[in-house]
């Protein structure tokens, strides 16, 4: 933090033919004297190389990935069991190898996904083997570039000038990556194939980090300020200094909305109150980039049009959303119809879209009730099940009245109507107002006005595997029946390599299975289910043991714990090709899936897909 440029634009280091030696204390505290611009550009395109070098290991990782894949879903399209062998076997070691002690990894032991808690505060989760390593080596390549200074100069306060310059313009660099890693609409997420919970981890660390620069930026200038003014025999130089100004009044608005920040999106508080957390959030967010902004303008700083740019990339990022609401949901004469039954401890949800979409396996939206909630976010929820079907006689649509009753039933020509249903387990906030709503009512089917944004996620496709492992843990079953549904139409239209999957379920109680009932009684009457398909059902807390009663060979029901490595050890001695296993479900079971599967990666081809909403 410095106050504006007293003559003009600053200059780097000197000014006409005084040297840094010779100059005063007070020479230091404003501009960009004693300010290494040149050096700030090196560390600046440092960084920027290493985010490039990183991005492009993911992309040939991934594009090797989809290759290989690619090549074993055209080879395995009609084959039998037995010649997908061959594509059960690993190819290499040392990817294998990698996926084990690297990218399938948890920081320790096994803890991953499943919440810290301290005194019954949730403290969050801890990044992954892999993610902490990018972090480490991204937090110390931002701290080794801060301590790059010139440690030989003869006056102090240069010394601390080049320190806050250093500071204040690695703050505002990683303020983009900050930005645009916040974003649902982030183009690296389809470019990466990685998941926006991934880029929610890194948007948390490298706002710490953000806020760490400028403490130590401010720092620095307090520092230089307090030598001037001891030389100068000042008492009060500093808040003299803020008094009126301000340049300096800005950076510490930004300041101050950064390290509250840091504080307020600690996971403890982020969990006990999401829908306020994220407002204030907002709130101060602005304030952090309106204060940079203006900070940096007035001070005619270097790296100021990144802030802008980082804004820009905010704004856009608004106006993909708007659009895709608006274009989703809204039509000529009406919008997205929203229908809410109330289930045990959970309500299906159903909205009936204004145009079509096109729906990947495994992808999930964002829900809005503008009615029932005065703020205006949205949360996360998989779709667990989707109807395409001819749009039903309007007569405003049609422009003309139906000549009969009959007309009223008859489908308009070359149109199709959307409707997506999702599963809403009761939890606090929103949730357990629309299930009271619901369950309030005496049908216990309430209609309401609503909208969602979406699709997003399921960028990963599972045809191109001969066993396919799908956990779920109590609601996370609405991510694995799109899949279920998927892979069996693609069995029997033989455009899949699928040969085997196996539907893994842990709940509570038998209550639950309400949830999902009309929609397993469909997959249950697909053609050739019987052939492929085993369900796997487990109770954890049965009212009556007589309850727990397995219905067939494929469809399985069990008492206590679900234990995911003896299942996935069972089914990869028996396993048909390549193993995908993909899980959806609790921290702590999620955590037990992923241990299973890196047992096993060495051994044969498994690969990991999990699917999560940690923030």
């Amino acid at each position: 933090m410095s106050s504006i440029p007293e003559h003009g634009r600053p200059r780097l280091l000197a000014e006409g033919n005084y040297s840094i030696c010779s100059m005063g204390p007070g020479n230091f505290t404003h501009g960009l004297m004693g300010v290494n611009l040149q050096m700030d550009d090196v560390t600046t395109w440092a960084l920027w190389l290493s985010i490039i070098a990183i991005c492009l290991i993911v992309i040939i990782a991934r594009l090797a990935q989809g290759g290989v894949a690619q090549l074993r879903h055209l080879f395995n399209l009609r084959t039998d069991p037995v010649q997908q062998a061959y594509w059960a076997r690993n190819g290499t070691v040392i990817w294998p190898w990698l996926k084990k002690n690297l990218t399938y990894a948890p920081l320790c032991k096994k803890r991953h996904n499943r919440n810290l808690q301290v005194a019954r505060l949730n403290m969050g989760t801890i990044p992954s083997r892999f993610h902490t390593t990018l972090l480490t080596l991204y937090i110390l390549s931002n701290i080794v570039y801060c301590c790059f200074l010139d440690y030989k100069s003869c006056n102090k306060s240069a010394l601390l000038a080049e320190l806050r310059g250093r500071t204040g313009h690695l703050a505002f660099v990683n303020m983009m990556p900050l930005m645009v890693f916040a974003g649902r609409n982030n183009a690296f997420i389809p470019l990466l194939r990685v998941s926006f919970d991934t880029f929610n981890i890194f948007h948390r660390w490298i706002g710490r980090l953000v806020a760490v620069e400028a403490i130590v930026h401010t720092s620095a200038w307090i520092a230089a300020k307090h030598i001037a003014d001891s030389m100068a025999h000042k008492k009060h130089g500093i808040m003299e200094a803020l008094h009126g100004n301000s340049f300096l009044d800005w950076g510490t608005v930004s300041l101050i909305a950064m390290v509250i920040i840091v504080f307020q999106a600690s996971s403890a508080i982020r969990h006990l109150a999401y829908e306020t957390f994220l407002h204030l959030h907002q709130f101060l967010a602005f304030f952090a980039f309106l204060g940079a902004a203006i900070h940096g303008y007035q001070g005619e700083l270097p790296l100021t049009n990144y802030v802008y740019v980082t804004v820009a990339f905010w704004f856009l990022e608004r106006i993909i959303r708007l659009s895709k609401i608006i274009y989703r949901n809204f039509g000529l004469y009406s919008g997205t119809r929203v229908t809410v039954e109330a289930l045990p401890e959970a309500c299906r949800v159903t909205f009936e879209l204004e145009r079509p979409w096109q729906l990947r396996p495994g992808c999930h939206v964002y829900a809005h009730f503008p009615t029932l909630t005065w703020s205006l976010t949205s949360h996360p929820f998989s779709i667990a099940w989707y109807d395409t079907r001819p749009t039903p006689y309007r007569s405003l649509e049609d422009e003309k009245l139906p000549s009969s009753t009959k007309d009223l039933d008859a489908p308009l020509s070359e149109r199709t109507t959307t409707s997506i249903t999702l599963i809403m387990s009761k939890k606090e906030g929103m949730t357990s107002k629309l299930h009271a709503k619901a369950r309030a009512s005496p049908s216990g089917i309430i209609n309401i006005r609503g909208f969602v944004e979406g699709p997003y996620g399921g960028q990963e496709s599972l045809h191109s595997y001969g066993t396919v492992l799908l956990f779920a843990g109590g609601v996370g079953i609405t991510h694995q029946l799109s899949h279920v549904r998927d892979l069996l139409e693609s069995y029997n239209d033989s455009t899949s390599a699928v040969r085997k999957i196996v539907l893994i379920w842990s709940v509570r109680t038998q209550d639950v299975f309400d949830w999902v009932h009309p929609w397993m009684t469909e997959i249950f009457k697909m053609p050739h289910r019987r052939e492929i398909l085993k369900v796997l059902l487990f109770v954890t807390k049965p009212r009556h043991a007589g309850d727990v009663v397995s219905r067939s060979t494929q469809v399985q029901m069990y008492g206590g714990r679900c234990k995911p490595g003896k299942i996935v050890e069972e089914e990869f001695e028996k396993r048909v090709g390549a193993m995908a296993v993909t899980v959806c479900g609790p921290g702590a079971f999620a955590d037990e899936v992923r241990m299973a599967t890196r047992e096993r990666v060495q051994e044969g081809v498994v690969d990991l897909m999990e699917e999560s909403f940690s923030w």
